[in-house]
């Protein structure tokens, strides 16, 4: 049931979302920004907590999460690293 309305609100969340970066007032902000905006969001609905992997992230996301998995792991990212090590990243450096 839980995991049911985590699901439900991770798809009002992320509904019309897409995986492209976003112009806002000339600035280009990096989808990894946009990431952490869209889990912020399901901290503050209860659906998941700062102190859970981020590998429970990948539950709600089904599809989209192979993307989001390798932009992860190429931020060094584990799995196994709570999410609040996601959420205070200040800036996105591409290499």
């Amino acid at each position: 049931m839980v995991l049911n309305q985590a699901r439900t609100c991770f798809t009002e969340i992320f509904e019309n979302s897409n995986m492209t970066k976003t112009v806002v007032d000339q600035q280009v902000i990096h989808p990894m920004v946009k990431l952490q905006g869209k889990v912020r969001s399901l901290i503050e609905s209860k659906a998941i907590k700062p102190t859970d992997s981020i590998w429970k992230i990948a539950l709600l996301y089904g599809d989209e999460w192979s993307y989001w998995k390798k932009e992860l792991e190429d931020f060094d990212f584990s799995m196994r690293d709570p999410i609040s090590d996601l959420l205070a990243v200040e800036s996105w450096e591409e290499n």
